[in-house]
């Protein structure tokens, strides 16, 4: 059985149709192409690292990162590879980049509903903070926001 060769990289606007495709697979709300078009070409706090399969995007993760805060945008791995702790490693990523660029804490809103999530973030030192009401609009769920010293 040939084994999967996973690689980190930066990803750039180029990137936008791939992450799109993982982005809607992934939520109810997904990000529109102009909203990560934004992202990589407008906001200057943004940095997004992508998870490739033998050079295919499978997932990817953005944060923002303002002053010594990172805020985590989004994280996503396309269905067929969940299971795999790729989210875990996507994460691991993103909180080692943030702290190359400053970040002391790290934040990020969760569904409260999402316990698999939660579950993942807790295994990571995140801890619960607040909860947003009605912050998604699909569907009016709370949010859990959640923080990490890094």
């Amino acid at each position: 059985m040939m084994t999967n060769s996973y690689t980190f990289r930066l990803l750039k606007e180029h990137d936008v149709a791939e992450v799109l495709q993982i982005e809607r697979a992934s939520f109810t709300l997904p990000w529109t192409e102009d909203a990560f078009k934004n992202e990589f070409s407008q906001n200057k706090f943004a940095v997004y690292i992508g998870l490739e399969d033998d050079g295919t995007l499978i997932g990817y993760c953005g944060v923002w990162i303002i002053v010594d805060e990172a805020h985590i945008t989004n994280v996503a791995v396309l269905p067929e590879y969940r299971g795999r702790k790729l989210g875990e490693a996507l994460m691991k990523k993103i909180m080692e980049t943030a702290v190359e660029m400053g970040a002391k804490t790290m934040t990020l809103e969760v569904r409260v509903t999402n316990h698999i999530a939660q579950s993942l973030y807790r295994k990571l030192g995140f801890q619960d903070g607040a909860i947003r009401k009605n912050y998604y609009s699909d569907n009016q769920e709370d949010a859990l926001v959640m923080w990490v010293n890094l």
